[in-house]
């Protein structure tokens, strides 16, 4: 189970991120406006998951002058990704990650296990920017953002082959006999494994890797 805290400045931003990380593999074990008080708990945290550059920047003080950083990896959201990249590489952490705001529920569920896995993760074009630039070093393996490699389970496959074939979720419930709200957990299990940002990217994924056929 991967550990996470959600620091944003905005109660609806708070709760959006809550519901986007709420998986059988993520445990949401806290939440805040700002980053006041939280070294303490640093310990019990896996991923920091950070939804602005200004507190972005106090919490890179805290963990400067406590010196704790290694024992955690942050998740930031930014459009600013340079300005953001800057703030991270300075730190020790064990991990990190930059999304865009908009990022979607599979790809910011993905980039939190990479950076709990110890991943540097960057959109391609954010990568090839900064991690590109000549006499920069990458603290950690760098890759682009996508799912990590785990296999499907053999419902998510059969829920997956019922995608393909456009089903909704209500349809694949009534032939699999089981609730439209597991269908949905199914779903976005398979997004996360897959880093599929949609039903057609999802299928697309699928096919790539031999898991169904058209």
């Amino acid at each position: 189970m991967i550990r996470v805290f959600v620091l944003a400045p905005a109660p609806m931003m708070r709760a959006g991120l809550q519901t986007m990380l709420t998986t059988a593999d993520i445990q949401v074990v806290g939440e805040s406006a700002e980053p006041a008080g939280l070294l303490g708990t640093l310990p019990d945290i896996d991923v920091l998951v950070v939804a602005d550059e200004k507190t972005l920047e106090d919490v890179a003080r805290a963990i400067r002058s406590s010196r704790s950083g290694d024992i955690i990896a942050i998740v930031a959201l930014s459009n600013s990704d340079e300005y953001a990249a800057s703030i991270l590489r300075s730190l020790s952490l064990s991990g990190w990650s930059i999304v865009p705001l908009d990022v979607s529920t599979a790809q910011l569920q993905a980039v939190i296990v990479a950076a709990a896995q110890g991943f540097v993760t960057l959109p391609a074009p954010a990568a090839e920017r900064i991690l590109g630039q000549s006499g920069q070093r990458v603290p950690v393996e760098a890759m682009h953002i996508d799912a990590p490699d785990e296999p499907l389970t053999s419902r998510e496959r059969e829920v997956l082959e019922m995608l393909s074939r456009g089903l909704s979720n209500k349809m694949i419930a009534r032939r699999l006999s089981i609730s439209e709200h597991t269908v949905k957990f199914h779903v976005s299990s398979i997004y996360t494994k897959l880093g599929a940002a949609s039903r057609t990217d999802a299928v697309s994924r699928g096919v790539r890797r031999g898991l169904i056929t058209l």
